[in-house]
């Protein structure tokens, strides 16, 4: 799943290719990504674009008349340049959601080489510029993931509007984070994916953020202790931050594939634990697989398998 460091890295290489061209065209291969059918994306020709903003992990496409198009790029949702600017191979960043981290911490390998006998995520809807840009947004699901809305304003849409504040926001705060996580009796890993919480982040980076911390994915919000508030809320800001310096600059097509290269943990079960050494483990959390170290989380506890989310 994309996630903001890496949706904002996309809202500004789209942006300063796309701000001031006019939309030239759209063609929608899949009608179930319009999610506003008495506005299509057709009804946006002619107009010009403004900027491209980032809304947690949704893209904002702003034109001069006020008009908004937001993209969810959902669980396996991509863009990429079409057309004459189409990549010559499979972008093998487009496959995965179970190896995915990054951190205030260096990268620890590098990106993983396409596969060229895999082929490339189909584009559910293509659009295209008066200069002959064409970005063309992706789907790798075996359901359709991907939405698209036509707005007048960004908060119209039901996910932009229940949005918690944002940690890459310069304005977030510890008082921002204590509300997030209270004394809720819920577990952290699911405080920090819940995006009316905080926003932004989901599987991959919050097992990064966590492992930093030195905080156990399952504990209860509760059940911290002053100093792993500290630890956690010092984490949340330097993971999300730092990953979107880091991707800054880095072309679309190879966003996702530095994003599993930066992986600390997530996605690595079975390696050592570049910390402690210890072997990072595999949990399943709320219907996907997650990743964290025994020795630097939860005390040399190795966690069950399958866990509950609660």
């Amino acid at each position: 799943m994309p996630e903001s460091p890496e949706v904002q890295a996309l809202a500004e290489e789209v942006g300063a290719r796309l701000a001031g061209r006019s939309f030239a065209d759209a063609d929608v291969l899949e009608f179930r990504v319009q999610k506003t059918r008495a506005r299509p994306l057709s009804s946006l020709v002619g107009e010009r674009v403004d900027r491209v903003e980032r809304h947690g992990k949704l893209l904002d496409v702003a034109f001069a008349n006020g008009a908004h198009l937001v993209v969810s790029l959902g669980r396996h949702g991509w863009a990429r340049w079409g057309g004459a600017d189409a990549p010559e191979s499979t972008d093998a960043s487009e496959k995965t959601d179970a190896s995915e981290t990054t951190g205030a911490l260096e990268p620890a390998s590098a990106p993983t080489a396409p596969d060229p006998a895999e082929p490339p995520p189909p584009a559910l809807a293509a659009l295209t510029f008066d200069d002959g840009s064409t970005l063309e947004l992706t789907d790798a699901g075996g359901w359709v993931s991907l939405g698209c809305w036509v707005v007048d304003d960004p908060h119209d849409v039901p996910a932009v509007a229940k949005l918690g504040p944002d940690p890459a926001d310069p304005a977030y705060d510890r008082d921002d984070f204590d509300r997030a996580f209270g004394t809720r009796r819920k577990q952290v890993k699911a405080v920090l994916q819940e995006q009316e919480s905080i926003a932004g982040i989901g599987n991959a980076y919050s097992d990064e953020i966590l492992h930093a911390a030195r905080v156990s994915p399952v504990v209860h919000a509760a059940a911290l202790d002053d100093d792993e508030r500290d630890r956690l809320f010092a984490a949340t800001v330097e993971v999300v931050r730092e990953a979107i310096a880091a991707r800054r600059g880095i072309r679309i097509a190879d966003l996702k594939a530095a994003k599993v290269a930066a992986m600390r943990v997530h996605g690595r079960a079975g390696d050592a634990c570049p910390r402690c050494g210890d072997e990072i483990r595999d949990f399943t959390f709320a219907s996907t697989t997650a990743q964290y170290s025994p020795t630097c989380q939860t005390g040399g506890e190795v966690l069950p398998l399958r866990d509950g989310g609660d």
